[in-house]
This record gives structure tokens, C-alpha cells and sequence, in this order.
């Protein structure tokens, strides 16, 4: 599936996007795969509370199942201004 990072996060792990092998059966199992790869994932999502996920460009949370689907993105909570 395609993995996709904005903002703080992108620049914690170095790339906007990479494709992942996973067999992740929710968000936060991925989140969990995720963090063990280097230290610079486990500084990207140390504190899941200050992060958003969209999956398939649908704004999710973090137990939602992954079966079936192509894209997940991270980022840090949208402000209004």
C-alpha cells in the first residue's frame, strides 16, 4: 500500500511517500510496524495523539481496518485560520 507523510512528519522520516509491504491488520498495527523500522519512525509517531490518518483519502482513526486498502496518510491536525 501506498504510505503517504505531511508535514512535521514527512520531515521526521525524510520522504513524502513509500510504498509498504505490510499484513497490518488496522492503522495503528501499521503505526506499530512502523516504529520499530528506525529510530527516525519511532520519532514520527511517539505521540499518535497529535497525528491524523486518512485512509483511501477518508478521514479515519487509528483502529480502522486495512483490509483492501491502497493508500494511508499521516499528518498533524489541520488549524483553521
Amino acid at each position: 500500500m501506498d504510505v503517504l507523510y505531511f508535514a512535521w512528519v514527512r520531515e521526521r522520516i525524510g520522504l513524502p511517500r513509500e510504498v509498504v509491504q505490510t499484513d497490518a491488520a488496522t492503522v495503528m498495527d501499521l503505526v506499530e510496524e512502523l516504529r520499530v523500522r528506525e529510530d527516525r519512525y519511532a520519532a514520527a509517531f511517539a505521540d499518535i495523539t497529535a497525528l491524523r490518518v486518512a485512509v483511501d483519502q477518508v478521514l479515519s482513526d487509528f483502529d480502522t481496518p486495512l483490509d483492501g486498502v491502497r493508500e494511508v496518510a499521516f499528518f498533524p491536525p489541520m488549524t483553521g485560520g
